[in-house]
């Protein structure tokens, strides 16, 4: 009989929406999370020998995707948007069980007043209050395959560059500057969108920030909010 799952944690993130996410964890290093444990799992121990290891497997689910039970093929963001591939040969948010799969740096953990131990990560892809169905250590002898292909997801596209002027930066907490401008060079745009003309709007931190590209070469912030 197959066992019902349900969330053990939360993580709280810069992201309300899904738009601006990096398309896998680690890609923005700067990107920070914090995981809380649902009340049933904030139980003394449960994190013990946690803090021997640096990084993290977190198993979540697509809380802002739609259900994927009948979808067969998807169209990757690497293929520009128009070529199709089997779902199981894609990362796409669209599957069928919904679940996914992201390795985090372990920042810190820490006693919180209201919520007992949590977790503070780098490196996330996750939208905020993203469902955790469960956390593992990750061990590089056994989880880190040098020799694993990257099939066509590889890439060898260098960052864009970013122009945040100093007004505009000054309304950013000093905090999360590093990451906004991480964020932005790492081209967040949709695979099949190249439209220099197109302003586009990302939710991050508590602020709407506007920016075009330009030749798939420079980041503009023309606004932000």
């Amino acid at each position: 009989m197959t066992k019902q799952i349900k969330p053990i944690a939360i993580i709280h993130t810069d992201f309300p929406e899904p738009f601006g996410i990096p398309r896998q964890s680690a890609l923005c290093k700067e990107l920070t999370g914090t995981i809380i444990l649902e009340p049933d799992f904030r139980k003394d121990g449960i994190l013990k020998g946690l803090e021997q290891f640096t990084h993290l497997w977190l198993i979540w689910g697509f809380s802002e995707s739609p259900n994927g039970n009948d979808t067969v093929t998807v169209r990757p963001p690497k293929l520009g948007g128009s070529a199709r591939v089997g779902v199981l040969a894609s990362r796409s948010p669209i599957r069928p069980n919904g679940l996914g799969l992201s390795a985090v740096k372990i920042e810190g953990i820490r006693k919180d007043n209201q919520y007992g131990m949590v977790i503070d990560v780098s490196g996330v892809d996750l939208v905020d209050q993203t469902p955790i169905y469960d956390i593992k250590p990750y061990i590089p002898y056994s989880d880190s395959i040098p020799e694993a292909s990257n099939g066509f997801a590889c890439t060898d596209a260098k960052p864009l560059r970013v122009e945040l002027p100093a007004e505009q930066e000054e309304l950013i907490p000093v905090s999360k500057r590093k990451a906004l401008r991480s964020v932005l060079a790492s081209d967040i745009r949709p695979g099949y969108q190249h439209d220099n003309a197109h302003v586009y709007h990302l939710s991050f931190a508590g602020f709407t920030v506007s920016f075009q590209v330009l030749d798939d070469e420079t980041v503009i912030v023309t606004n932000i909010i």
